[in-house]
């Protein structure tokens, strides 16, 4: 009696099976990490718009910020409210505390940062009239 060499049927369906398994783990892994990539630039992008944003303004007049704007797929608000830290001199520099929430869509999943953070308040300049 003579025996065959290679491999069987049930050999090769097993590691066609493994195979077929092993690669549809790599393409989930290498696309979950394609994803994460657009997220990381998503949110980069909004770190950069709210760093211009508030580069944007040294101070804040005494009505405060309050805007909304959209640029390059993000929607950006600013909101701010008197900031009162305990110090209440004639001297001491009124403040503000600056609220800014960005949002934006990728795809099916939206992104926000926040931002919280104190701007001076600018003093009116003779005859200025504030509103």
């Amino acid at each position: 009696m003579t025996r065959q060499r290679g491999f069987s049927l049930l050999e090769l369906l097993v590691a066609f099976a493994i195979m077929a398994i092993s690669l549809g783990l790599l393409y989930r892994v290498a696309g979950g990490s394609a994803g994460h990539v657009a997220d990381a630039t998503q949110h980069q992008q909004a770190v950069w718009l709210a760093e211009s944003l508030l580069a944007s303004r040294s101070s804040v007049g005494t009505s405060g910020w309050n805007e909304d704007g959209e640029s390059a797929g993000f929607r950006w608000q600013a909101r701010s409210q008197p900031y009162h830290g305990g110090v209440n001199t004639p001297q001491a520099v009124k403040l503000h505390e600056i609220r800014l929430s960005i949002n934006w869509s990728a795809g099916s999943r939206p992104g926000q940062l926040k931002v919280i953070t104190l701007l001076p308040e600018r003093k009116p300049k003779p005859g200025e009239v504030v509103s």
